[in-house]
């Protein structure tokens, strides 16, 4: 392959800066104007709107312009400018015009505002049986509109007919001060709902507090279980006394900083900081406490740099390293926004890694690279073909330094693929960004599309999916994780639906207010047995230079799956200098490109809540850069593979590395 050398590409980039100077200030003598200043829509209404290029006089030009927005979920916009409000709130369209140069184009932002319908009811949710004198609950209220929306951003008044018996405040915490009957009335607009109720004799005479860990201390991270219970005079569990959880943290040094910790109103709790920690539980006018040590997690590990395969004429996407059929060890890598080329490598020495062969497709980008359990096929994705036919390429694999191609597939998959995966002599192929088909491959060299999976939502969209144990977890970017069932076997630990390639079932869902749900990796906790799906994000608000270095944001998400209708969030892990790309959990470690933040070792054992890099939990890290490289000097981390005691990564600015953790200092798990 052709080295490009640095200093030309400087003095390349120096020039076409000068000349997009000339171009641009062209584009800014003209600007977009809409014919109106805001939009203002009713929800499910429908409208045209335009607009016009102007140059620095006043006068329309020629120009055309194209109309789209960001917020697909909520607005329907066609190129020529038919809009549909799907959701209430503020969004904006934007209008760009169409040139030859993309440095040419300019834009304008339109604000939407779509009005959200009347309040159609408000309810409590969660109003007791009992309510004792002393005690406080908080009372829940739901709102639904004219829609069947529920909604949050509706202000709830609360008052109490009698507060000198029962008060409420503004956030729903209501205090019993002495027996009586009161009545608290909820007001939503013009919807309103009373809870009739009474104030009776306190039952409790004292409490106690347990807790499920053993010994003195616990470390950052782990997760205790306290439970308070409430205590008539003859020693009775009150059992429906309500009982609020709080602490009290002293912190270890002196430097200013609190310890930090959370605690759920379930009792559970965990230290993010080295410190003692005093558990308080109350009801009404009796409390309890107890008192935990927590010492730092302690779980470092060194992480040595063993070889390296520095790629220095394109940015490289994904890898995927397996063993051959011939017993040696291969990596394959993609590129991005280059010619096409899937890079072949031998890593059975990760100190010499070596390109063995290249395939070079019709393609701008060669995003994925997948191979099969067996080591004998591989799967590349295809974006900006020059026929627009994208797709993927099927290779024969069985000798990696004379990569064949058994096929070429596209059918309808001509808008592009982005992500692939390979389960059981099938290809997942997500499918210009809105679905996946299913490819029966058992012929390599005529392969079929047997099934498909697509939301129905809104303006939906996919960008990734991963399959373990015959259920494909795809991520679907404001839908969510979307869990569904390809074939799952009766022993699974969440079985499925009876679906199949031919026929997949969704089981179930989670989607997170950013939307920025980019990947997806299911797992099983080896210490504790859980089952988490983590959601990965990716966002750049700082923008994305594909000729620089870059700065990427966004966080995992660990969502536990106790069943399928109620995923819930409980842990987290975000850095927050980087944004997260591509992960790998393998045991009770995680490995995850942070892109700017390189590679990051993590620690996932025990029960997980809380923000989990707070926590100490990160065993190491490793920021690959090479002065070789494509961007050189730059971490720009896009995804890790754990394989035979190494770590593999890809990264965008610079190639392939391997990496070596050594022997783990940890204390154990909780």
């Amino acid at each position: 392959m052709k080295k490009i050398n640095f200093i030309s590409r400087i003095s390349g980039i120096a020039v076409l800066a000068v000349v997009l100077l000339a171009v641009n200030s062209k584009a800014q003598d003209k600007k977009i104007v809409f014919e109106k200043e805001m939009l203002s829509l009713k929800l499910n209404e429908e409208t045209k709107i335009s607009a016009k290029v102007v140059d620095a006089e006043g006068n329309t030009t020629q120009d055309s312009l194209v109309f789209f927005s960001r917020n697909r979920r909520s607005l329907i916009v066609t190129p020529d400018g038919n809009v549909k409000a799907i959701q209430s709130g503020k969004f904006s369209i934007i209008a760009r015009t169409l040139t030859a140069n993309r440095e040419d184009r300019i834009s304008a932002t339109l604000a939407v505002d779509v009005a959200y319908p009347p309040v159609k009811s408000v309810t409590f949710l969660n109003a007791p049986e009992n309510f004792y004198n002393t005690t406080t609950i908080s009372l829940e209220t739901k709102v639904v509109d004219e829609a069947g929306v529920t909604r949050d951003n509706v202000d709830v008044k609360l008052s109490s007919s009698n507060p000198d018996v029962a008060s409420i405040d503004a956030f729903g915490n209501l205090k019993a001060h002495k027996k009586g009957s009161f009545t608290i009335t909820a007001k939503a607009e013009n919807k309103s709902a009373t809870w009739k109720f009474k104030v009776s004799e306190n039952p409790i005479a004292s409490m106690d507090i347990t807790h499920n860990y053993d010994g003195k201390t616990i470390r950052t991270g782990d997760v205790v279980a306290f439970e308070a219970i409430a205590k008539t005079n003859k020693g009775d569990a009150v059992e429906d006394a309500p009982i609020k959880y709080t602490y009290i943290a002293e912190p270890d040094d002196n430097l200013g900083q609190g310890a930090s910790a959370q605690i759920a109103q379930s009792g559970k709790f965990v230290a993010s900081d080295p410190g003692l920690f005093t558990i308080v539980a109350t009801s009404g006018d009796k409390s309890t406490s107890t008192t935990v040590k927590a010492v730092p997690r302690n779980v470092q590990r060194p992480l040595t740099l063993v070889g390296k395969g520095i790629v220095s004429h394109t940015r490289t996407s994904d890898l995927w390293v397996w063993e051959g059929v011939d017993g040696r060890d291969y990596a394959v890598t993609g590129t991005w926004g280059g010619n096409g080329e899937a890079i072949f490598w031998d890593v059975t020495d990760p100190s010499k890694i070596t390109p063995i062969d290249t395939v070079v497709v019709d393609a701008r980008t060669v995003n994925d690279v997948k191979v099969s359990e067996d080591g004998k096929v591989a799967v590349i994705t295809r974006e900006g073909a020059s026929d627009r036919k994208n797709g993927i390429i099927i290779l024969d694999v069985t000798n990696p330094r004379d990569v064949k191609v058994h096929s070429e597939y596209t059918q309808d998959l001509t808008g592009g693929v982005h992500n692939t995966f390979i389960y059981d002599n099938h290809v997942y192929a997500v499918n210009n960004g809105r679905k996946y088909d299913i490819i029966n491959i058992d012929d390599p060299k005529n392969p079929k599309t047997v099934g498909v999976f697509e939301l129905d939502t809104p303006s939906h969209s996919i960008h990734d999916v991963w399959i373990q144990d015959g259920i494909a977890y795809s991520s679907n970017w404001s839908d969510g994780i979307v869990a569904v069932d390809i074939g799952s076997n009766a022993s699974a630990d969440l079985p499925g639906a009876g679906g199949s390639p031919e026929n997949p079932v969704q089981l179930g869902s989670y989607a997170y207010p950013s939307g920025w749900n980019h990947a997806a990796f299911p797992f099983k906790s080896e210490s504790t047995g859980d089952f988490y799906v983590i959601g990965g994000d990716e966002a750049f608000p700082y923008g994305l230079d594909t000729e620089g270095a870059n700065r990427a944001a966004g966080w995992l998400h660990f969502v536990k799956f106790d069943d399928w209708d109620s995923p819930a969030e409980v842990a987290r892990y975000q850095v927050p200098e980087a944004g997260t790309h591509n992960y790998w959990v393998e045991g009770d470690v995680l490995y995850v490109a942070m892109y700017n933040g390189g590679l990051r070792v993590v620690d996932i054992s025990g029960e997980l809540m809380g923000d989990l890099y707070d926590q100490g939990r990160e065993i190491a890290s490793f920021y690959p850069s090479d002065s070789e490289a494509y961007i050189p000097n730059a971490t720009f981390t896009w995804g890790p593979q754990p394989y035979k005691g190494y770590i593999f990564l890809s990264d965008w600015n610079s190639g392939i590395w391997a990496l070596k953790l050594g022997e783990s200092t940890s204390q154990g798990t909780n």
